[in-house]
Order: structure tokens, then sequence, then C-alpha cells
């Protein structure tokens, strides 16, 4: 999936994650930039887990996803990874 347009999902209330999905250049190194803010930093790992195993799951090679974390699951923060990459992708469900 090619992320063609800057595209957002979620919010930043408790319990959830704002995430932001970017288009980025061919010549960009790495290839996928995952950037998270905010949550508990212990589990920054997961969060980013969790980001990459959606991405993956669409086939998104080439991305800059920015995730303000307020303390989401790992299911709401790949929920709102797949929305915001698939309106950045302007998919149709």
């Amino acid at each position: 999936m090619e992320i063609l347009r800057p595209a957002s999902a979620g919010t930043l209330e408790s319990c959830d994650a704002a995430v932001t999905v970017e288009p980025r250049a061919a010549d960009a190194m790495p290839a996928i930039e995952v950037v998270i803010e905010g949550g508990d930093g212990r589990f920054a790992s997961q969060v980013r887990a969790a980001a990459l195993a959606a991405l993956g799951e669409l086939g998104v090679e080439r991305a800059r996803i920015h995730v303000r974390d307020r303390s989401a699951l790992d299911c709401t923060v790949r929920a709102r990874v797949l929305a915001a990459c698939l309106r950045a992708a302007e998919a149709k469900s």
C-alpha cells in the first residue's frame, strides 16, 4: 500500500492514541519511521511493535508514523494506524 497524503486517526482522550501517517520520500532512510510521543515510556516498544504490525498487515513500505499515546492498548494503536493508513492511501472500504 502506498501512502499518498497525510492522514490521521484517533483522539488525545485518555486510553486512546492519535496517529498521523505521512508519505516518505523514495530516498528517505529508514523507509518506515515510527515516532512515539507521550504515554508511559516503559511501553514504547510495545506501541512501536503494534504500529509496525499494522503497517506490515497493509503492506506499507514507506511512511512516517507519529503516535501520540495516551496509554492506549495495543489493539487501539493497531486500529488507529490501520485507519490512518487507509485514509492516507485513499482506500475505499
